[in-house]
Order: C-alpha cells, then structure tokens, then sequence
C-alpha cells in the first residue's frame, strides 16, 4: 500500500527525516515511534502531502503520490491529527461528515454514516451530533476526530497519537474498536504514537524513528526478543517496569 524511497524532509536546512526506506503493507497497522523530535509525524504528514518531502519518492497503492492534487490525494486518506484539527466553527455532525460531503454523497448516506461512527466511538448521535466542537473535552474531541477520519471510508488511515487524551476505559475500548475496524474495512492504518505498551499492543509491525531515521522495524514479538542498539531498549524495559510495579502492587494486596 505505501513505498517510501529515500524520504527526507529538512526544515531551515537541518534534516528531520532522512533516506527514511520503508513499505506498509496492504491491511497492516504500522507503528511508528520514537522520542520527541524523531521525525514520526513529519513522516506521518509526508504521506499525504500536508508535508511535502524535500526528496525521495512515496507511492501509495502502486501511485506516486507526487501525481495526484494534494486535496484530491487527502480525501482517499483518512487522517487523525494529534490535536484533533476539528473546524471550530462546524458542529460535531459536519465536522465527522465533511469528506464525504466533499465527495458529493447524499445526505441521506452521510447521515447514516455519521450515526454509526458517532456510535462506535462511543458518542451517541442524539447528545453529540449538534454539539459545538469547542465545548467538548479532549477526550471527546479526539474521538469526532477519528470518526471524521473514518468517514468516507478510506482504504489508508494516518492517525497521530489519536488516543492520547482519553481516559484508560475510552482508551482500551476505542483500541479494540480500531482492531474490528481494520479487519472489518481491510484498512491500512499508519500509527504514530509515544506509548510503547500501545504500540506493542495494537501493531503488526513497530518502526522505531531515532534522528529522522528508522534504527529498527520488526514485529512487537521480534523487538521483544531482541530491541537492538539505541533507545528502543529503554522505550521497551518501560512497558516491563510498569508491569512488574502493578504485579507487585497485585502481590501486595494479596498477603
């Protein structure tokens, strides 16, 4: 579904990414990870040209993506931003139902697609369709952001940190749902994200982004096994030593 080829983006002559070389396939869910600063968003937005790389080549789904008009190229790609990039000035109703809008459905579609999205990230339609987007919390932003995402039904998802303002209940339901989705839509999802338990989690591969390149790619199991060189090992043992607290919290309440 995606190639990228010697991608690199530089900002005031300083690299961001760099000769970034990797393939997604169709139907995975790709996890790209890293510290602060490690390029994965500017990947992420390289993608679907809201970042345009200063060279290398992507194509999407056999397409070099350099090909197709930015807006036309987005409306094919679902995006969820990190801060949840909802148009302040729409309702909670158009903001989900937008693209589609754009791509000429009906309004009798694009309702009924709104509806089911509302509800399967745990908003219901009646309360939140007329809603006022900036009266929402975070939490609740980020879930209309994800719907909005999914509205027209893409075949590739970009989402940037898409849970990372919800409570753990909304966090774990909303992963599981992302999990049926996937294989419900065949969707391709690149998945960018700081919290290496969810990467583990929900990944079939991890990419893990050191200096605007990529020091390591493998599945949640190989990685595990052996991390390799550089900071993932300690974005690894963090997961570990979170489960060994909560074990010996578990043990303590036990005695």
């Amino acid at each position: 579904m995606i190639e990228c080829r010697e991608l690199t983006r530089h900002f005031d002559g300083r690299p961001v990414v760099e000769h970034v070389e990797l393939d997604v396939a169709r139907g995975e869910l790709l996890v790209l990870i890293g510290a602060s600063g490690s390029g994965k968003t500017t990947l992420l937005k390289m993608l679907n040209r809201l970042i345009e790389p200063s060279s290398g080549t992507i194509r999407i789904d056999g397409e070099d993506h350099r090909l197709a008009e930015p807006h036309l190229l987005r409306r094919r790609i679902g995006y969820g931003a990190q801060r949840a990039g909802l148009l302040p000035h729409l309702d909670v109703a158009t903001n989900v139902g937008l693209t589609p809008r754009l791509l000429g459905w009906s309004r009798e579609r694009i309702d009924a697609r709104v509806d089911a999205l509302l509800e399967r990230v745990r908003l219901d339609p009646a309360t939140y369709r007329t809603r006022d987007v900036t009266g929402l919390s975070g939490g609740e932003q980020q879930r209309v952001s994800l719907g909005r995402a999914l509205a027209a039904e893409p075949p590739l998802l970009l989402l940037d940190e898409p849970f990372g303002a919800l409570d753990p209940v909304t966090r774990d339901a909303l992963q599981s749902e992302l999990q049926s989705l996937r294989a419900e839509l065949d969707l391709t999802v690149v998945f960018v994200t700081h919290d290496m338990s969810e990467a583990l989690l929900l990944g079939d591969r991890i990419a893990f982004l050191e200096a605007g390149r990529i020091a390591r790619v493998g599945t949640p199991a190989e990685l595990l096994r052996e991390p390799g060189a550089g900071g993932i090992d300690e974005f690894l043992r963090a997961p570990r030593r979170q489960a060994e607290r909560i074990e010996g919290l578990l043990s303590e309440t036990s005695e």
